[in-house]
C-alpha cells in the first residue's frame, strides 16, 4: 500500500491523526487535485445513464453486503465503499467506471478516493442506488 493509499483509507474511515494531519505533500496533492478538477469532474447523474453509457459503464456497489444482497443495480460488482483504497486494482483502468451506495454520500468518498490515487475514469452516481431507481434514462427489463 502507498503511503498516500494509506491517508485516504485513514481519512475514508476516521483514523487520521497528528502525524498524518501534519504531512505537508499529502496536503499539496491535495489541494492541487482539487485546484484542477472541474465541477463535474468526477460525477455522473442518473438521467445521463442511457442504455449505450449503461452498457459500457463498469457499477460499482460501495454499499454494505445486506444491502447489496437486498437490490443492487444489475451487473454491479460489490466493493464497500471504505474498501476501495486497497481494492483499487479491482477497478478497471480503462472504460468508465461508476460507484454508488444509497445517496451517493459514501460512494463520493470512495471515489474521491480512487481519483487521488489516478483513477480519472472513476465517477460517483449523484442521488446512488435511489436515484437510479427513480430517475435512470435506461434500465434492463
Amino acid at each position: 500500500m502507498t503511503k498516500l493509499t494509506t491517508i485516504v483509507a485513514a481519512a475514508l474511515i476516521g483514523f487520521t491523526g497528528p502525524a498524518l494531519a501534519q504531512d505537508d505533500a499529502v496536503a499539496e496533492a491535495i489541494v492541487d487535485y482539487m485546484d484542477f478538477a472541474t465541477y463535474e469532474s468526477g460525477i455522473i447523474l442518473p438521467q445521463q445513464i442511457d442504455r449505450a453509457v449503461f452498457e459500457a459503464a463498469t457499477f460499482v456497489d460501495t454499499r454494505d453486503a445486506d444491502q447489496y444482497e437486498a437490490g443492487h443495480i444489475p451487473g454491479a460488482t460489490h466493493i464497500e465503499w471504505r474498501e476501495i483504497p486497497g481494492r483499487i486494482d479491482e477497478l478497471p483502468e480503462d472504460g468508465m467506471v461508476i460507484l454508488y451506495c444509497n445517496t451517493g454520500s459514501l460512494s463520493a468518498q470512495a471515489t474521491f478516493a480512487a481519483r487521488l490515487m489516478g483513477r480519472e475514469n472513476v465517477l460517483v452516481l449523484q442521488t446512488g442506488f435511489t436515484g437510479w431507481q427513480e430517475e435512470a434514462a435506461w434500465k434492463p427489463e
